[in-house]
Parts: C-alpha cells; structure tokens; sequence
C-alpha cells in the first residue's frame, strides 16, 4: 500500500511544502475525490481517507490509499510502474480532463459587460 496526497501534486505548492513531482506536470489544487476518480479509471484499487491531515498542510484534509501490486506480486495496472512517482504523475496528467474540471463555459451576456464605469461624484471642481 502506498498513500497519494493532493498536496503531492499540486502546483501551486513548493518542495517544501511538500509537492513531490515537477510543477510543470502537477495539477492545480487536486481534491482526494478527484484523485480518487482517477485511480478507478486506472483499475487500481484503492481507498479514501478524509480523516487523515497532512502535518505540513494539515488545513487541507484526506489522503488516498493505493494498492498498485497484487498479493502475487503482479501490477495492477500494466501501465503504471511500481513506483509510487509514476503513479502520481499519470494521476496529475489526468485530473485536468476530470469531469468536474471541464465543465462548459457560459457565454457571456454582452449587456451586463458594457465596460468599465467612472468612479467617483464627477462634475466640475469649485474653486
């Protein structure tokens, strides 16, 4: 078993915060749901625990648990190795094509955008 945490593989986080891959493949602000719905699209089992903090970061709550070998000893995912890294960077590549993340974009209404309005009373200045 290994753990995935969401401030491994965010980008807005440094080294010493705790990110543990590059900031360039991170994701921005994952959630442990997300990462969650990530590994089942892998097939790799695994288990959401939102009661556990991170000490670093212990305001943001839940870490996910990830089995990546069998009992036999054999990968869940051929596609993933058996290092803990390769996970979480397939992880980080996946959660920005994440159903929630995609969402469409409303239009927005040219009326209520009209540009930018004065400040302040106006008029002219007495002397």
């Amino acid at each position: 078993m290994s753990y995935t945490r969401p401030v491994y593989i965010n980008s807005k986080k440094t080294v010493a915060e705790g990110r543990r891959i590059s900031a360039t493949k991170a994701s921005e602000n994952p959630t442990c749901i997300e990462i969650g719905d990530c590994c089942s699209y892998l097939k790799i089992p695994f288990a959401i625990e939102l009661d556990k903090a991170y000490p670093r970061d212990f305001m943001q709550r839940g870490r996910v648990r990830v089995q990546l070998k069998r009992e036999d000893g054999s990968l869940w995912n051929s596609e993933i190795d058996s290092t803990q890294k390769q996970l979480m960077l397939r992880i980080a590549e996946l959660i920005p094509k994440h159903h929630g993340r995609t969402k469409k974009q409303e239009p927005v209404n040219t009326s209520t955008a009209a540009g930018p309005s004065k400040s302040g009373k106006g008029g002219r200045k007495k002397k």
